[in-house]
C-alpha cells in the first residue's frame, strides 16, 4: 500500500489531520455523506499537504484517491463491523483486511492496461469522474457515437509524421453496411507542406460525406497506404506514398506503432513477461496429440502427518426428563392447557409488533385447517388429499404466524409440507429448479396468504400464472375466513407416525439443482430434543429469531423446538434488519431474549454490556441439520477456541499452525462440540471414505437420529450421503451405523471443539489445490472496503474450462465508483488474491448495482449467476479476464523437428510410403483437334471470326435490378463496338501497341466492347472497379493507384465517370491533376479502325489482372495470348461449353476467374452469357436465382456473398418465390467462385433453403483459383450431352479432419462429429491440362498423399509473372517458377500460396481412374504462428461466432504474438462485455489458444472484399491506428 501514496509519504500527515479522514471515512462508509461531499471535505484537509495535486496527471490523483482510506481502515475496523452478516456460514474473528493491505503493500504498482470503452457505454460512471487515458479518438466526441450502416466523418488531422490509414474501414462486401468514422486526433496539426504522396495518403482529410444512407462502397481493391515497404511474400504495392519520411516507429510488417492501442499491448506484453506462477517444464512433444499439461503435485506440498483421527461422540441424550413423546403432542398440550401463553411475536418493517400468535390461537387454527384439508377441498374435480401428499408452503418472509399455522395444521393432517419462497416473477433467480422440485414431490396443491396470492402474478383469467417449469397447481388462501370449523368429534389422525416423513426442506446446490431433502418425524423430535438439551432451553423462555423461519436453524429453533418448550418467539422480519441492523439486538434488549443465532460482533456491543460466553455459534447443514453447537457457559462447556491456519496448508487440505507468514492465514473459531446423541467423523473429500489424519481438512459426517433421511426421489445420490459408511486406513468400517455426509469442510481441534473451514459447495480446485469461495470472497472485501463495491454483493465461483476449475469473481459495482478506480481495484483485488491465496482469478466480472440474481433472503444466488456468466448474460459494465496468469496446462509449444533428408524419402513415386501427392486434370491433346486450338490462339481472331459466320448470335444479355434486359450484344455489334473503340485511342489517345489503358466501368457490355477494342488495336487492358460516387474518400484512392501502378498511358471510362474523376470531391482525395488521359467512350466517333493487330507471339501480354489478396496486398498478374486462350479452352472443356448453351453469372468483372467468365469465355465457346452484376442484388435480391429460373440456365456462377446475401435475404421468402414461378430445378451446376477454403455451412444451408425450389441437392460446388492461376479447380457439368458416357465427374466429396493434426501441418482422417473434426469439402475437380502437386513450405520437396503443404500447379493458362511498379521480379520469381528440390526437378510449377492436400477417393472419373480429390484448407500467408503450430484464422472465427447469438462476424489477427480477436456485436451495446469471457473461454477450449486481447465493434467495422474474403490485415492495421471507434477493448491478462 506504502507506495500507492507516493505524494501523501512526501508530507508525512499529522495525527489530527489522520484523525478526521478517519471520521469522514467512516461517515462515508455509513452512508451519513455522500461521495462527493466526502471528496469535497478530503481534498480540503488534504490541501496543504499536497501542494501538487493539482498539476499532476489525472491518473494519479486517482491512485490518491484510492490511497487514502487505506490509511485509515486498520484504524476504523473495531467501530465499522455490524452484526448484518448473521447468515454468514463463516465464523471469523475478523476480516483480513490488515494482511490484504499488507501484501498489496509488497507488490510494487504494476501498470496494467486499462480496457477502453466507448463514451456510450460508460452508463455508469458519471462524465466528470471519468479520465480518458488520452484523448485520440473520434469515440470521445460525444457526436460521434456511431450507429451501424452510417457514414460519418469528422475531418482528419493527423499528428504530424504519422499518415492517417488510408482506406479505414474497407468497407464490407456489397452485402455489409459501410460505417467508418474517422479518427479525429484534437492536438494534432496538420504537416505543413504535403507532398503529392502524402496528399494522396491523406485523402480522407476532407472527405465530407453528405448522404447517410449511401450505397456501399467499391471494394476491390481497397488498399491501405502505408510508408514505402515490400511484403516479401508478393512483390506487390500497398499503397506506396513516394517521398515519404518515416520518423515513426515501426513493426517488422511496416505498420506504423503511434497509437494508444498499440502502447497498451505493449504495457500488457510488459505485465505478461512477469514469470507465471507455476513455471512450466520446457520440452517439446512433436506427436499428433497436443497432450495437455497435467498438473503433477507438487513436492514440497505440506501432507499430513497426524495419527489416524477417531470418531468423536457426544453426551447422551438425557434420560428421565419428561420429553413429550411427538412434537404434536406438545403443540395439543400447550394450546389446550396454556391457551394463553404467547407462542409467536411477529414484527413489522417498522419494528412494531404486529400480531402475537398463542399457542391457543396455534392449536385451534392448525385444527381447522388440517380438517379443510381433509374434508372440505372436495370439488367434483379436485381430488382428496391423502396422507403422505406433498403440499407446498408458499409465504413471504414477513408472515412467520400464517406459516407456523400451515406448517403444522399439515402435520395434523399427516400431509407433508414443502416450503418455498414466493416466486415473485415468472423468471425468478432459481424458479425453474424450485418447480422440478415440485414436479418430482408430487405436489398439486400450494397453501398461501390472502396478502400473498393477490400480489402473485395472475394469467389473463385471474388464475395464478404457471411459473416456468413449475407443475400446474391449485392456490388455497388458508386466512381464517376461508377454513372451515371442525365438527366437535373430529380429531386428527396424526398422533404419532415415526417412520414417515414430517416434511421436504429445498436445498440448491452447487450447479443451481434444487432437491428435497426429506426429514422424518423420529428426526424432526430428536433434533428439537438435542437442541433443547444443547442450548439448555427452558419452559416460557424467549427466543428472538432473525432467520429465515421456512428452513435451516430459523425453523428448528423458531418454529420446531420452541414449540415443544413452550417458548415465545419474536420474528424479526429480514427487510427490518436490512433497514436497521441493530432491531434484533433492541429487541433481545426489550424482551431480555437469549441470542441463538451469532456473529463476531463481539467486540462492538462488549461495552454495551454483552458478554462474550453469551455467543454459541452453531454449524449445520440441510443433510445434517444442527451439526454441531458451542455451549452457553452455564452448561459447563469448555472455553471458545480461535485457529489461525495456514492457507497454503488449507489448500493441500492440512491444517498448518502458521507462524512465521503473517498475511495469508485465515483464521477461524470453533462452532461448539457435537450435539447430544451425535457421532462426528472427518472423512477424506473425494472417492472411499476413509477417515482423515488429525491435521487433515474432510468433509464432517454425522451420525445421529437427528439428520435428514433422503434427497426425495433421488435414490443414487441418497446412499452417497445420507448412507456413508467411513472406514479406517486397513478398510474397516468404523460403524455399523451409517453416517449422513453434512457437506461442511473441517476438522476436530483441541477439546473435541468441531471447527469448520468451509463448505463443499463453495469448494473450487484449482490446479490440485482447494479454495474456498467464502476466503476468496473476504480477501476482496478487504481491498479498499465498500468503497467501489457493494459489500453483501460479491460471488465467487469455479468455471471448468481447458480441464481445471477457473475462478470467476462477480461484484455489484457502486454508481459512484469511475471506471478508473473500478479497473484500479480490479487489479489490487486480483493482487491480494494472488499474494494470500496464492492463486489467479481467471475473470473478475462488474456489474451495476442490484442486477445479480438474489437468493430469497437478499444474499447473491451464486448457482444462477454462474449460469448466466457462462450464457452471457450477466451483462458485466467492467470485466478484467487473466487467462494468460490462470492457464498453465496448455500444451507443450512444439518444436519444428529437422526435416528428414531427400535420399530416405523419395522411392519410385512414393514418399515415405505414400503416394507422392500428385494430381492432374484431363489431357488436352486427346480431347480436341489441335486445328481449332491454333484457330482460336488470339480472343481477337476469335470475335472476328464470330462476327464474320454468326453474326447474330446474341453472346450477352446484362439484366438491371428489375430482371430486365438493358443491354444485350451479338457477335457483330460486339465486333463493331470494339472496333470504334480500337480507332479512338489511336487516334484520340494518340496510343502504341503495347501500352496499357485502364478501363474503369461498371459492370456491363461496355467494359466488354473496351476489353476488345484494346485487343484490336494492341494495347494492353487493366480492368478497374470504378469509384463509389458516395464514398470517393475510401474508393477513389484505390483507382489511382491501381492506374499509376499498372503504368497506364489512358483511362478509357463512361461520361459519368469521367465527371465523377475530375470533380471537387475527388481533388478532395486524389491529386486529380496527374489523372493520364481520359476517354470517354459514351460518344465516340463511328470509325473503323484501318487495321486490326495482331501480335507478332502467342507469348505477348494480353492483359493485366488486379486484385486485392486478403492479407491487403494489392497484386497485378500478368496473362499472355497463350495463357488466355488456354483458360477458355480448358473452361470450355471442363464446363461442356458450346454456342446453343446458356449460363448465368452473378460476379464481379473486374479479376480472377469472374474476369474470364464475364469478358472472355462467351466469346471463345460462343455461348450465352446472361450478366447479373451482383451489386443489383442490394436492391433485389432475388434477381440472380429469378434470372437463373426465368433463362433455364443449367450452369450458373456466382459468389460467395452473393450466396450470403440469398441465405439471409430469401430465407423466408421461398414460399413467395415458388408462387411467382421460380424454379430452379433447370440448374445442373452452380459453382461458387472463390480463392478460400470452401464454405461448406454456407453451401449446405443455400442447398437446403433452396431444395423448395427445386434446386438439385448436389447442384453447389465450388471453384478454386488464384493469383498465378485464376482457375485450377472447377466442378464440371453432372449432365453433360455425354453424361451417358459417364463424362460427368464424381460429386464433390467431404472429409472430416483432426483439428490439432492440422495444426502439425498433418491430415488425419476422423469421424463426422468426433471431437476436434473439421469438415473439409473438395474445391471441385482438376482442370483439363492443369497438373497440380503438394509441396512442403520449407524444404521444397515434395509430400506424399494426406500431407497439409502448398499447393503448386503448372498449366498452360498460368500467369507469367507478377507486374509491379518497381519490376522486381526477381524477389518473387519463384511464384513463377518454381521447382522441386527432389524427385521431378524437371517441372516448372507456379506456387500458389495456399495450403491443402490430395486425396485419392473411392469415386472413379471418366476416364475409369480413380478421382483425385483436391482439398484446399487456407492461405499461407493468413496463418497465424502461435506456440510452434500453424492456425487458420477461418477455425478460431467459426469457434468464436458460435459462442454467443450476438456475435455477428468475427475476424482474428495476430499482433506481437498477441491473439487479438475482434467481434460484431449484433446486439445492444451493454452486452458487448458479456461476451469477453465466452470467447476467451471457447478459443481456450476449442484450440488451446489464449486470447490477448478481445475487440468488440459495430456490425460492418470488419473490411471484407468484392468476393466476401475477411481483409484481417486492413482490419488489423485499423486497430493498432485506433481507427476502429470499438464499443469496448479487452485487454486479457
Amino acid at each position: 500500500m506504502a507506495d500507492r501514496g507516493c505524494l501523501l509519504e512526501a508530507a508525512p500527515l499529522p495525527p489530527e489531520v489522520r484523525e478526521s479522514l478517519a471520521e469522514l471515512e467512516l461517515e462515508l462508509s455509513e452512508g451519513d455523506i455522500t461521495q462527493k461531499g466526502y471528496e469535497k471535505k478530503r481534498a480540503k484537509l488534504l490541501a496543504r499537504y499536497i501542494p501538487l495535486l493539482q498539476g499532476v496527471d489525472p491518473c494519479l490523483q486517482a491512485e490518491n484517491r484510492l490511497s487514502g482510506p487505506s490509511l485509515t481502515t486498520a484504524a476504523l475496523k473495531p467501530q465499522k463491523s455490524r452484526p448484518t452478516n448473521s447468515r454468514d456460514e463463516r465464523f471469523r474473528s475478523d476480516v483480513h483486511t490488515e494482511a490484504v493491505q499488507a501484501a498489496l503493500a509488497k507488490y510494487k504498482e504494476r501498470k496494467m492496461p486499462m480496457p477502453s470503452k466507448r463514451r456510450s457505454v460508460l452508463v455508469h460512471s458519471s462524465v466528470d469522474t471519468y479520465t480518458p487515458p488520452d484523448t485520440s479518438s473520434a469515440s470521445e466526441d460525444e457526436g460521434s457515437l456511431r450507429r451501424p450502416g452510417r457514414l460519418t466523418s469528422t475531418p482528419f488531422q493527423s499528428h504530424p509524421g504519422v499518415e492517417p490509414w488510408l482506406d479505414r474501414v474497407i468497407q464490407g462486401s456489397s452485402t455489409s453496411s459501410s460505417a467508418s468514422s474517422t479518427s479525429s486526433h484534437p492536438g494534432g496539426r496538420p504537416n505543413a507542406a504535403p507532398t503529392a504522396a502524402a496528399a494522396l495518403a491523406g485523402l480522407a482529410a476532407h472527405a465530407h460525406i453528405a448522404d447517410v444512407h449511401s450505397a456501399p462502397p467499391d471494394v476491390t481493391t481497397g488498399i491501405v497506404h502505408h510508408s514505402h515497404y515490400e511484403r516479401p511474400q508478393v512483390a506487390s504495392v500497398r499503397g506506396v506514398p513516394r517521398g515519404y519520411s518515416g520518423s515513426v516507429l515501426e513493426t517488422a510488417d511496416g505498420v506504423p506503432v503511434s497509437s494508444r492501442v498499440s502502447s497498451k499491448i505493449q504495457q500488457l506484453l510488459n505485465t505478461l513477461k512477469r514469470p507465471k506462477r507455476p513455471p512450466l517444464k520446457e520440452f517439446f512433444v512433436d506427436d499428433f496429440e497436443e497432450l495437455l499439461e497435467v498438473q503433477q503435485p507438487d513436492p514440497n506440498q505440506p501432507k499430513p502427518e497426524g495419527s489416524q483421527m477417531v470418531v468423536l461422540k457426544g453426551e447422551p441424550l438425557a434420560v428421565g426428563t419428561p420429553w413429550p413423546p411427538s412434537l404434536l403432542a406438545a403443540l395439543q398440550r400447550w394450546g389446550t392447557t396454556q391457551p394463553k401463553a404467547p407462542c409467536l411475536t411477529a414484527l413489522d418493517t417498522t419494528g412494531k409488533p404486529v400480531y402475537t400468535l398463542t399457542y391457543g390461537k396455534l392449536w385451534s387454527r392448525s385444527l381447522k385447517l388440517a380438517y379443510t384439508l381433509l374434508n372440505k377441498l372436495t370439488s367434483k374435480s379436485e381430488p382428496l388429499l391423502t396422507p403422505g401428499d406433498r403440499v407446498a408452503l408458499v409465504f413471504p418472509n414477513s408472515d412467520p404466524v400464517m406459516f407456523m399455522v400451515a406448517f403444522y395444521g399439515c402435520l395434523l393432517a399427516e400431509l407433508v409440507p414443502v416450503p418455498i419462497e414466493v416466486p415473485l416473477t415468472r423468471k425468478d433467480a432459481g424458479s425453474q429448479q424450485v418447480g422440478f422440485l415440485l414436479g418430482s414431490c408430487g405436489v398439486a396443491l400450494a397453501l398461501t396468504t390472502d396478502a400473498c396470492q393477490k400480489g402473485l402474478p395472475k394469467a389473463q383469467t385471474g388464475e395464478v400464472a404457471t411459473f416456468k417449469g413449475w407443475p400446474p397447481l391449485a392456490w388455497l388462501v388458508i386466512d381464517g375466513k376461508h377454513l372451515a370449523k371442525p365438527p366437535k368429534d373430529w380429531h386428527p389422525l396424526a398422533q404419532d407416525i415415526r417412520a414417515g416423513t414430517a416434511y421436504i426442506e429445498y436445498k440448491t446446490s452447487k450447479e443451481g439443482s434444487t432437491v428435497g431433502i426429506t426429514v422424518s418425524h423420529a428426526s424432526l423430535l430428536a433434533q428439537c430434543r438435542a437442541l433443547t438439551q444443547a442450548c439448555g432451553y427452558s419452559e416460557a423462555e424467549t427466543l428472538t429469531n432473525v432467520l429465515d423461519f421456512k428452513r435451516d436453524a430459523g425453523l428448528w429453533h423458531g418454529v420446531l423446538t420452541s414449540v415443544m418448550n413452550r417458548m415465545h418467539v419474536v420474528s424479526i422480519p429480514y427487510a427490518l434488519m436490512k433497514v436497521n441492523p441493530l432491531s434484533w439486538i433492541q429487541k433481545v434488549c426489550s424482551y431480555k431474549g437469549s441470542i441463538s443465532s451469532c456473529d463476531a460482533f463481539l467486540n462492538v456491543f462488549q461495552s454495551r454490556g454483552l458478554r462474550p460466553e453469551a455467543i454459541c455459534p452453531c454449524a449445520c447443514s440441510p443433510e445434517g441439520l444442527t451439526v454441531a453447537i458451542r455451549r452457553p457457559p452455564d452448561l459447563g462447556g469448555p472455553p471458545p477456541r480461535k485457529a489461525v491456519l495456514s492457507m497454503n496448508g488449507l489448500s493441500y487440505g492440512v491444517i498448518r499452525v502458521d507462524t512465521e507468514e503473517k498475511l495469508s492465514v485465515l483464521t477461524v473459531q470453533d462452532v461448539g462440540q457435537v450435539m447430544p446423541g451425535a457421532s462426528v467423523c472427518v472423512v477424506k473429500i473425494e472417492g472411499t471414505p476413509y477417515l482423515c489424519k488429525t491435521d487433515e481438512v474432510g468433509e464432517i459426517c454425522v451420525n445421529s437420529s437427528a439428520t435428514g433421511t433422503a434427497y426425495y426421489g433421488l435414490l443414487g445420490i441418497t446412499k452417497n450421503v445420507f448412507e456413508t459408511v467411513p472406514v479406517t486406513a486397513g478398510g474397516t468400517p468404523v460403524s455399523e451405523r451409517p453416517f449422513t455426509r453434512t457437506g461442511l469442510l473441517g476438522f476436530i481441534g483441541p477439546d473435541n471443539l468441531i471447527f469448520v473451514v468451509g463448505k463443499l459447495d463453495g469448494l473450487m480446485v484449482v490446479g490440485m489445490r482447494r479454495h474456498n469461495a467464502d476466503d476468496v470472497v473476504a480477501t476482496a472485501l478487504a481491498v479498499e472496503p465498500m468503497k467501489f463495491v457493494y459489500r453483501g454483493r460479491i460471488a465467487v465461483f469455479s468455471v471448468t474450462v481447458l480441464h481445471d476449475d477457473r475462478i470467476v469473481l462477480v461484484a455489484e459495482q457502486r454508481p459512484d465508483a469511475s471506471e478508473e478506480d473500478s479497473f484500479q481495484w480490479m487489479s489490487r483485488v486480483l493482487q491480494a488474491i494472488d499474494s494470500i491465496h496464492q492463486v489467479g482469478v481467471y475473470c473478475l466480472a462488474l456489474v451495476p448495482a442490484n442486477t445479480l440474481p438474489k437468493a430469497p433472503l437478499g444474499g447473491i444466488h451464486v448457482s444462477e449467476t454462474k449460469q448466466r456468466f457462462l450464457e452471457g448474460t450477466l451483462h458485466p459494465c467492467n470485466v478484467l479476464m487473466c487467462p494468460h496468469t490462470c492457464v498453465t496446462n496448455l500444451p507443450k509449444p512444439r518444436q519444428k523437428q529437422p526435416e528428414v533428408g531427400p535420399a530416405s524419402m523419395v522411392v519410385g513415386n512414393l514418399v515415405a510410403g505414400k503416394r507422392i501427392a500428385q494430381a492432374s486434370g484431363r489431357e488436352l491433346a486427346h480431347l480436341e483437334d489441335s486445328d481449332q486450338a491454333r484457330k482460336f490462339l488470339f480472343l481477337a481472331d476469335v470475335l472476328q471470326w464470330r462476327a464474320h459466320t454468326t453474326p447474330d448470335h446474341a453472346l450477352f444479355l446484362l439484366l438491371n435490378a428489375k430482371g430486365t434486359v438493358t443491354s444485350t450484344a451479338t457477335c457483330v455489334q460486339l465486333h463493331k463496338r470494339a472496333e470504334r473503340v480500337a480507332a479512338a485511342l489511336i487516334e484520340k489517345g494518340r496510343l502504341d501497341a503495347g501500352d496499357h489503358v485502364a478501363l474503369v466501368y461498371p459492370p456491363g457490355v461496355d467494359l466488354i466492347a473496351a476489353f476488345y477494342g484494346c485487343l484490336y488495336c494492341g494495347c494492353v487492358p487493366v480492368t478497374v472497379r470504378p469509384p463509389h460516387p458516395q464514398n470517393l474518400g475510401t474508393t477513389l484512392p484505390t483507382v489511382k493507384m491501381i492506374v499509376e501502378v499498372s503504368k497506364s498511358a489512358c483511362v478509357l471510362t463512361t461520361q459519368a465517370i469521367t465527371r465523377l474523376l475530375k470533380s471537387k470531391e475527388a481533388a478532395a482525395a486524389v491529386d486529380i491533376r496527374t489523372w493520364p488521359t481520359i476517354l470517354d467512350t459514351d460518344d465516340i466517333p463511328k470509325k473503323k479502325a484501318t487495321s486490326i493487330f495482331r501480335p507478332p507471339s502467342p507469348d505477348v501480354l494480353a492483359y493485366l489482372d488486379f486484385s486485392v489478396s486478403t492479407t491487403g496486398i494489392l497484386a497485378g498478374v500478368k496473362m499472355s495470348h497463350s495463357a488466355t486462350s488456354a483458360l477458355c479452352r480448358s473452361i470450355k472443356l471442363q464446363c461442356e461449353l458450346y454456342p446453343s448453351r446458356q449460363i448465368a453469372i452473378c460476379l464481379d468483372p473486374y479479376c480472377g476467374l469472374g474476369f474470364a467468365l464475364w469478358c472472355l469465355c462467351s466469346v471463345y465457346s460462343g455461348h450465352q452469357s446472361v450478366l447479373v452484376p451482383p451489386l443489383e442484388l442490394e436492391s433485389n435480391v432475388s434477381l440472380w436465382l429469378s434470372a437463373v429460373s426465368q433463362y433455364k440456365a443449367r450452369v450458373t456462377f456466382c459468389s460467395y456473398s452473393v450466396m450470403e446475401m440469398c441465405t439471409k435475404g430469401l430465407g423466408s421468402q421461398t414460399g413467395a418465390l415458388r408462387m411467382k414461378g421460380v424454379n430452379l430445378s433447370c440448374v445442373r451446376t452452380c459453382m461458387v467462385v472463390a480463392e478460400e477454403r470452401p464454405r461448406i455451412a454456407l453451401t449446405q444451408s443455400f442447398s437446403k433453403l433452396f431444395k423448395d425450389l427445386g434446386l438439385p441437392a448436389r447442384a453447389v460446388s465450388t471453384t478454386f483459383g488464384c493469383r498465378v492461376n485464376v482457375a485450377i479447380c472447377l466442378q464440371p457439368n453432372r449432365l453433360g450431352k455425354l453424361a451417358e458416357q459417364g463424362t460427368a465427374g464424381p460429386d464433390p466429396t467431404t472429409v472430416y479432419v483432426d483439428m490439432r493434426a492440422l495444426r502439425h501441418d498433418r491430415v488425419r482422417l476422423v469421424e463426422r462429429g468426433s471431437p476436434h473434426s473439421l469438415p473439409l469439402m473438395e474445391s471441385g475437380k482438376i482442370l483439363p491440362g492443369v497438373k497440380v502437386i503438394i509441396a512442403h513450405t520449407e524444404t521444397k520437396g515434395p509430400l506424399g498423399d494426406s500431407h497439409l503443404g502448398e499447393i503448386w500447379v503448372s498449366s498452360p493458362h498460368n500467369a507469367t509473372g507478377y507486374y509491379t511498379v518497381y519490376g522486381e521480379e526477381a524477389l518473387h520469381a519463384d511464384h513463377f517458377s518454381a521447382r522441386l528440390s527432389f524427385g521431378d526437378t524437371q517441372t516448372v510449377w507456379a506456387r500458389t500460396g495456399y495450403l491443402g492436400f490430395l486425396r485419392r477417393t473411392e469415386l472413379t472419373d471418366a476416364s475409369g481412374e480413380r478421382h483425385d480429390a483436391l482439398y484446399v484448407v487456407g492461405s499461407l500467408d493468413e496463418t497465424l504462428e502461435l506456440r510452434g503450430m500453424r492456425y487458420h484464422p477461418i477455425d478460431i472465427e467459426t469457434s468464436v461466432i458460435r459462442a454467443h447469438r450476438s456475435i455477428a462476424e468475427c475476424a482474428v489477427f495476430t499482433w506481437t504474438n498477441l491473439l487479438v480477436v475482434v467481434v460484431e456485436l449484433d446486439g445492444l451495446e451493454q452486452d458487448a462485455l458479456d461476451l469477453v469471457a465466452l470467447v476467451t473461454n471457447v478459443v481456450l477450449e476449442e484450440h488451446y489458444l489464449v486470447v490477448g486481447v478481445v475487440v468488440i465493434v459495430d456490425p460492418g467495422v470488419i473490411p471484407i472484399n468484392s468476393r466476401g474474403e475477411k481483409q484481417r490485415m486492413h482490419l488489423r492495421d485499423g486497430f493498432l491506428a485506433d481507427q476502429l471507434d470499438p464499443i469496448y477493448v479487452a485487454y486479457n491478462m
